[in-house]
């Protein structure tokens, strides 16, 4: 037991005094008001977190949209047990129930791997959208009842509808809620889900409305960089991050419940929530870089995208991992 919590350290004090201390003044000199808690993982320990504004690191927050990347993990394990055939699991087989009385055809071709990408072609349940869709009686049945505005694969239309739809296929293939999912299938030291908004019929909110403080989100994010910590397909990790379209927003490739970037020189993957809530991570790299994850929550009632604060956590992001 002894020989185990000393290996666990090694990481920790393996690293340099010089730059946990760097670490330790970036974080008391951010002076972003949005922001509320960030935390750091590099090569097995947390390094570094602190709160902002009266938050803590321990304080459950809406992640938002960076809860894309939790459903995401959730599909890659349910074809990993055999729950859906793979990306190529066909939405209709599992939700025909929920279908159109006169279907467009393009439904029986929509697919797992659409919906992971944003490239499902149904008309954007997001933004604009987003308010009369949660409005509706059955968030399922409006989501695939949207006209098309695209054929599947052709392009990414950012949905949150898309993500709901396999939380949905996550409930309708198992039998279990996704919430009970996520609590028994990401067993991560320090992972926790402290609530999750669900839609009438009980479905839980794929891709929205989800809280976790955000060390939780951290583990997330280190159980990636690790590789999958045994508990997520590294096979599943690879096809996540690998570019499947682009975002009209910003420019960036998307993944299956990624963004796929460089900030700072290095390679990162990175889930976005409103708001600014932002789990990176930063794969191990040439020269011996050691992985990296970086945990960090803002109000999420305030824009991050068109007021440039998400440039602002990106620069953030790059300064940190420059100190590690």
């Amino acid at each position: 037991m002894r020989r185990r919590s000393i290996l666990l350290a090694l990481p920790l004090l393996a690293m340099p005094c010089l730059a946990r201390g760097a670490l330790r003044e970036m974080l008391e000199v951010v002076d972003l008001p949005q922001l509320r808690a960030i935390a750091i993982w590099r090569d097995g320990e947390e390094v570094a977190a602190r709160g902002f504004g009266g938050f803590t690191p321990d304080r459950p927050t809406n992640i938002k949209s960076a809860s894309k990347s939790i459903v995401s993990a959730l599909a890659g394990i349910a074809i990993a047990r055999g729950l859906f055939s793979g990306t190529d699991q066909r939405v209709a087989e599992l939700l025909r129930a929920d279908l159109p009385a006169d279907p467009d055809p393009r439904l029986a071709r929509l697919t797992l791997g659409h919906l992971l990408s944003m490239q499902a072609g149904l008309e954007r349940q997001s933004g604009p959208n987003y308010g009369a869709w949660v409005s509706s009686r059955n968030w399922v049945r409006a989501a695939l009842a949207a006209p098309f505005v695209a054929d599947p694969g052709q392009g990414m239309l950012y949905s949150t509808a898309s993500t709901h739809l396999v939380s949905a296929m996550l409930a309708r293939a198992s039998g279990r809620s996704t919430l009970a999912l996520a609590r028994d299938w990401l067993d991560i030291p320090g992972f926790s889900i402290a609530a999750w908004d669900r839609d009438p019929q009980g479905i839980h909110l794929g891709g929205n409305q989800m809280a976790m403080s955000t060390r939780s989100l951290l583990c997330f994010g280190a159980a990636y960089a690790a590789g999958g910590q045994g508990v997520i397909p590294p096979g599943w990790i690879a096809e996540s991050w690998q570019p499947r379209t682009r975002s009209i927003f910003n420019g960036e490739a998307y993944g299956y419940g990624w963004f796929i970037s460089r900030i700072a020189g290095r390679p990162v993957r990175y889930g976005w929530g409103y708001g600014g809530q932002m789990i990176y991570v930063f794969p191990a790299g040439s020269m011996g870089r050691s992985p990296v994850a970086i945990a960090m929550t803002s109000d999420p009632d305030r824009p991050s995208a068109r007021s440039g604060y998400r440039r602002d956590l990106h620069a953030l992001a790059g300064r940190l991992v420059q100190a590690l």
